[in-house]
């Protein structure tokens, strides 16, 4: 009888990091292959991520609607609440042996404990990693339901053994995400593959990819929601003294999204963006490979922290965001003040590409994944080690 795998995805990100492992499991004749879509990873509003999934031969076994649009801090802790209703609803009727679960976010709380209190084994990609904020406090939580775990880095291994989970439950696979990154940089045709961004759907002016080139990426923190449009702002308004064209992509569907999506909008409209193209979704290894021909990275996203590390794409991170997080040599750290992010991406102007970091993995992780996951036992009886 096959092993049924169900991988359970929610944001444009989430299948990034999880798009070679399911390409993986999708070979092993003793596997049966679930795929979840919910929450923003359907939604038109955030790009409707889905269709990448579909347009790579990966259909979702179930799809679920479950993203509340009000933007606040309870609605996260609703739609949380609202997600393990629907995700039990789906377990009763897939009746899978494993559950998978991706990073931090609050819909992978609510696919734990789903998958927990129906007594299914979980697996959870990325835990063991620090933040500093309530993504941290969610993925910790999640580490104490998970059976087993699949961690990126050698740090995060050992902080998963420290917050008492066995040694032989915990494998440093790396991230399946790096893998994309090997492919692009392995490709020398990069430049006469990437299509233009009209032909792809969004708004502004369009990019040269032969001509230098900024990418702008910041979500909202979440312990400082209040501050979002102003964080996007001060970011956009830097960017733009540069006088650098600039590809600006929508943040993730966090609570303060609104503010950061209400200051792109401000900005669009009044501050006389040109040489500024806004987009929603595009494909991962055609995102990881506009960021590979561009000079900079700017914003607060984990990319910029892990693949980046390994295109060797210089980055100016802002804020607390990714605060503690295990960084390359490629990332310079600034706060919220136009001056410091002018000064950080001159200076990375002038840096060019760095060398490649392996922090995150050398490029096989959604095999080394897959196989530790095809060969678990399911047991949801945990041995404490402390």
């Amino acid at each position: 009888m096959k092993k049924k795998i169900c991988v359970v995805i929610t944001a444009r990100p989430s299948y990034s990091r999880v798009k070679t492992l399911l390409q993986a499991l999708k070979k092993y004749d003793s596997v049966e292959l679930q795929i979840i879509a919910t929450s923003s990873f359907i939604s038109k509003k955030f790009g409707q991520a889905v269709g990448v999934l579909q347009s790579d031969g990966l259909e979702p076994a179930w799809v679920l609607n479950t993203l509340l649009e009000a933007d606040s801090p309870f609605t996260a802790a609703k739609s949380t609440g609202l997600q393990a209703i629907e995700l039990s609803t789906a377990f009763q009727n897939l009746r899978p042996d494993l559950v998978v679960t991706i990073a931090d976010r609050y819909e992978t709380m609510a696919t734990a404990i789903a998958a927990t209190y129906a007594n299914i084994p979980l697996v959870h990609l990325q835990g063991g990693e620090v933040t500093g904020n309530i993504d941290e406090k969610v993925r910790h939580a999640i580490t104490k339901m998970a059976d087993l775990h699949l961690v990126c880095t050698d740090s995060a291994a050992e902080r998963v053994i420290r917050l008492g989970e066995h040694p032989r439950t915990v494998h440093n696979v790396g991230c399946p995400s790096i893998d994309i990154a090997k492919e692009v940089l392995s490709r020398s045709d990069t430049k006469a593959k990437f299509r233009p961004f009209s032909e792809r759907g969004g708004v502004g002016e369009d990019i040269n990819f032969t001509d230098p080139f900024l990418v702008v990426l910041q979500h909202p923190v979440t312990t400082e929601i209040q501050k979002a449009r102003d964080h996007i702002s001060e970011t956009l308004f830097a960017v733009q003294s540069l006088n650098i064209p600039t590809i600006v992509m929508w943040p993730n569907p966090d609570s303060g999204t609104e503010g950061t999506a209400e200051g792109i909008r401000i900005f669009r409209e009044t501050g006389n963006p040109s040489k500024f193209y806004f987009s929603k979704n595009i494909r991962p290894e055609d995102f990881l490979r506009m960021l590979t021909l561009s000079r900079c990275l700017i914003g607060n996203s984990s990319v910029g922290i892990r693949e980046c590390s390994y295109l060797g794409v210089p980055v100016v991170n802002i804020g607390t965001r990714q605060t503690d997080r295990q960084r390359g040599s490629n990332v310079i750290d600034v706060e919220h003040k136009s001056e410091q992010i002018i000064k950080a991406i001159n200076q990375q102007l002038k840096h060019g590409k760095y060398q490649s970091d392996y922090i995150y993995g050398k490029g096989s992780s959604g095999q080394k994944a897959a196989k530790v996951i095809v060969k678990f036992e399911p047991k949801t009886q945990k041995r404490l080690t402390f």
